[in-house]
């Protein structure tokens, strides 16, 4: 009788409306600030990258597609910051729903997808340095990059199909299989996204650290540089992706044991958490930056006042784009590192 009596409450409740309008009240104006320093940023790496650094000339594709990602993402957040300021978790309207839920699956996995290429090119570079390196040669394709997309656009099918409440219906009653496999999926993509890339960078990050620890003092500060671009992007998926996913896992298990006190605390943690993810498009030019200086120096000349450039363009940061050739332990061989290429 009494998970009959909870199971009614679930339904009744309107899972649209948000539980705690101060909190979304406070999320809406940080999203709003993200959109002010987001826009003008992105827009300016744009123009760096198309009309001054010429990215399809310095083999930066896919840092241009990251880029490319993270402007979709901020024109996505005046929509949710709307929505959030009328006390509303998703749109009312089911097509403003289900295309803000694809753009935002869909730029996120874009985004994630580039950025971890990037550091299995890395990866690669150091750990694997002589053998054939397939991501280098798949970069230097623009085709490569458009068969990316296309291909994360199958994940972003569940969040078309007109079978979930809110957008977010997952571990309530509905009564359809059909229904519960749509938003398995859904979940399993959400976590699969974050999780798994999260695991490969781990892995190549343990990899080049251990390689450099093995190499003499002469190739490390080579190294070094390569386990400062994974690093960063370490950093931007710690910060940004996996507090959503962790909260995301709490707010589901809350849901399917019914606790719906519990639930709504979770649900503002969660969205909080996913306000604090839309970050990524405020840290991914330092990724850019670490991975190409050739980016940071067109940044800097183009936009520093000129009492800054001469400060900042004349320090090394040691992440130069130009090749490096180191001379190993054993004969007189050259061979290049070139670490820092994107």
């Amino acid at each position: 009788m009494s998970n009959l009596t909870n199971m009614s409450t679930n339904q009744s409740i309107d899972h649209c409306q948000t539980p705690n309008e101060i909190t979304y009240e406070v999320l809406s104006w940080l999203m709003a600030v993200e959109f002010m320093l987001g826009l003008p940023l992105n827009l300016s790496v744009l123009y760096i990258f198309i009309f001054r650094f010429k990215f399809w000339k310095n083999k930066s594709i896919f840092l241009f597609n990251i880029v490319v990602a993270d402007f979709l993402l901020v024109a996505c957040l005046p929509v949710k910051a709307y929505h959030y300021r009328h006390n509303l978790r998703r749109s009312q309207d089911p097509v403003a729903c289900k295309t803000m839920l694809f753009m935002l699956f869909l730029n996120r996995g874009a985004s994630i997808a580039f950025l971890i290429t990037l550091s299995l090119d890395r990866y690669f570079n150091v750990v694997h340095l002589g053998r054939r390196n397939c991501v280098k040669i798949l970069k230097k394709s623009p085709q490569i990059s458009i068969i990316i997309w296309l291909l994360l656009l199958p994940l972003t099918i569940p969040t078309m199909v007109k079978t979930f409440e809110c957008c977010n219906s997952h571990g309530r009653e509905v009564g359809t299989y059909y229904h519960d496999v749509t938003d398995t999926f859904r979940e399993i993509v959400f976590f699969s996204q974050i999780l798994v890339p999260y695991i490969i960078l781990i892995y190549c990050t343990t990899r080049i650290i251990n390689r450099l620890r093995r190499k003499t003092v002469g190739e490390k500060a080579k190294l070094q540089r390569a386990v400062w671009v994974v690093m960063s992007v370490v950093v931007v998926f710690s910060f940004c992706f996996l507090p959503c996913a962790i909260a995301r896992a709490v707010l589901l298990s809350f849901r399917l044991m019914k606790r719906q006190a519990e639930e709504d605390v979770a649900v503002q943690v969660y969205d909080s958490l996913m306000v604090l993810s839309y970050l990524d498009c405020l840290l991914d030019p330092l990724v850019y930056c670490f991975c190409n200086s050739g980016f940071k120096d067109s940044y800097i000349s183009t936009f520093f006042p000129a009492f800054l450039q001469k400060k900042l363009l004349n320090t090394d940061l040691g992440w130069r784009t130009t090749t490096t050739t180191t001379t190993p332990v054993s004969g007189n061989r050259t061979i290049t590192l070139p670490l820092t290429e994107t």
